[in-house]
């Protein structure tokens, strides 16, 4: 650790261990306190990683009347009667029901008959029944409402998402689950829901019609990860010390620690939001890592993605309706709420006048782990293929303006891939040779941090891709039926360059040729 007098709380998702233990706290104590206040039935949904957990802590606490947890902390200020009321605290991550919706009901039941006030009664034969009973037995022993707070929701239902089959099942044992909640209000004072994903009212909930989602209201979206003020004020100490070790200023790490962190908004208005699992981990191991991508991408999403055939180029810049991205997760038409819900994509802004969002992917850590994640799926290779050699060599000559250079690089390195039979198959799977090759090229140039676009619009057309670099911009036109000459007259005759003269930086041009049968570059003309 590079500071012993510092304790990050990494893995530790219970407020009063964090308070007990002299763990770094951020202060989130005044968000709660007014989501207390919405509504009676709240509903928040969050990446993995995002502290949802930690948030359910912090409201069991407040609703047990744990009042000496939260000395010197901002709801001291605007909470003035701290009542005891019973908590009703569940995990649903800890239910396993993979197999069938029986062992989903079973499990259920095992985990409920592990709560403080379960009394062993036989009678009760569902979830439904389990849980109205315990809600009765908590009220009734202590005359006081009860707090139900349930942590990871949609657990039980994002591994069978891609199971047309299953997931009509388990979705019916969880509408058996909530059901009984609506039935419970005279004796509920507050209920909080939260997982990664939205399924809608009608499917999950069914007749909790006045759950309050508060998803994406701009006052809240805060209440999870951690903002830009609370960066430079809770871990300045921790941004100076890790300066030193990298040896920069500390306003210098402050902009590595935002291109890497930051760009989450959960809302039009949002404050900038950086991952806070990642952010502690880099503090704690004294360098920048991607600690978001330790456990790899979920197989859920990467399920999804290929079952709506998701272009992943295309996820960059994209202007859509609220209504596109923020839908129920079994209406989706696309994987783009799935990949939204996740953190993978998130806003970057807002038309009031169109009422249209920009999405794009949130920042580098996300950029270069999504990537990891999705290039084996999506070519066939494995990540430590592309690394031994290629990567480092490619972003030597990009970086020194050495186009041509790199271009060798990517024809050795490409030769090579026939060789392995997964590229192979994906290659004859592609629509088009060319969009293959453009997507395979996208990954690689987004594995090593380096922004790319494909199809990029333009007066003249659509280029095939645009790479930027600190000094220069890459305007590349790809050709496998045709060729490099072909390709550079087509930039030039459709100004596919024109838009980037005024940009400052060297506008470099290249017609890449592949050849079909070698499956690698076989020519390029630069200009």
């Amino acid at each position: 650790m590079m500071n012993d007098k510092r304790r990050y709380p990494i893995g530790v998702q219970t407020f009063s261990e964090i308070i007990k233990g002299g763990y770094v706290y951020v202060d989130k104590t005044d968000l709660v306190w007014k989501m207390t206040k919405v509504s009676s039935y709240v509903f928040l949904n969050r990446p993995r990683r995002f502290g949802k957990s930690l948030l359910s802590s912090t409201l069991h606490s407040y609703f047990a009347g744990q009042k000496e947890l939260f000395e010197g902390l901002k709801v001291m200020q605007l909470e003035k009667e701290w009542a005891e009321r019973p908590v009703i605290h569940l995990d649903l991550s800890l239910v396993k029901g993979k197999e069938s919706a029986d062992e989903l009901r079973r499990s259920l039941m095992v985990l409920l008959s592990r709560t403080r006030f379960f009394d062993g009664n036989d009678s009760e034969k569902t979830p439904g029944e389990r849980i109205t009973g315990m809600i009765h037995r908590a009220y009734n022993e202590t005359h006081r409402q009860v707090a139900v707070i349930i942590d990871e929701y949609d657990a039980p239902l994002l591994e069978v998402l891609h199971e047309e089959q299953n997931l009509p099942a388990f979705r019916k044992v969880m509408q058996e689950f909530f059901v009984p909640l609506k039935a419970c209000d005279p004796y509920i004072k507050f209920c909080f829901i939260t997982g990664i994903t939205k399924f809608s009212q009608l499917s999950i909930f069914s007749t909790i019609n006045n759950l309050k989602n508060l998803s994406m209201r701009p006052d809240f979206s805060a209440i999870c990860g951690i903002t830009e003020q609370e960066v430079r004020t809770v871990f300045a100490e921790d941004i100076q010390m890790l300066a030193g070790k990298q040896q920069c200023t500390p306003e210098e790490m402050f902009l590595k620690i935002k291109g890497m962190y930051d760009g989450y908004h959960f809302s039009e208005d949002s404050e900038d939001i950086y991952n806070p699992f990642s952010l502690l981990n880099a503090f704690d191991d004294g360098k920048l890592t991607s600690g978001w991508f330790a456990s790899a991408t979920p197989s859920y999403l990467i399920h999804q993605m290929q079952h709506f055939h998701t272009d992943i180029t295309s996820l960059e810049n994209m202007e859509e309706p609220a209504e596109a991205f923020d839908i129920p997760t079994e209406a989706m038409s696309t994987a783009l709420p799935l990949l939204y819900q996740s953190g993978y994509l998130t806003i970057k802004g807002y038309d009031p006048d169109s009422e249209m969002y920009t999405l794009a992917i949130p920042n580098q850590e996300v950029r270069i782990g999504y990537t990891k994640g999705l290039l084996p799926v999506y070519t066939g290779m494995e990540v430590g293929y592309t690394q031994k050699g290629f990567a480092l060599t490619f972003w030597r000559a990009l970086k020194k303006g050495d186009l041509d250079l790199a271009l060798q690089e990517m024809k050795a390195f490409l030769a090579a891939i026939p060789y392995v039979e997964g590229f192979k198959k994906k290659l004859e799977q592609a629509a088009t040779a060319e969009g293959f090759y453009e997507y395979t090229l996208w990954l690689i140039f987004n594995m090593l941090n380096v922004y790319a676009r494909t199809q990029v619009k333009c007066a003249g057309g659509r280029t095939d891709m645009v790479v930027w670099m600190p000094d220069a911009i890459y305007v590349l036109e790809l050709k496998v039926n045709g060729t490099a000459q072909e390709a550079l007259d087509q930039i030039n005759a459709k100004g596919y360059a024109a838009p980037y003269a005024t940009d400052g930086r060297r506008v470099v041009k290249a017609g890449i040729h592949f050849n079909g049968d070698t499956r690698t570059i076989d020519n390029w003309i630069i200009e």
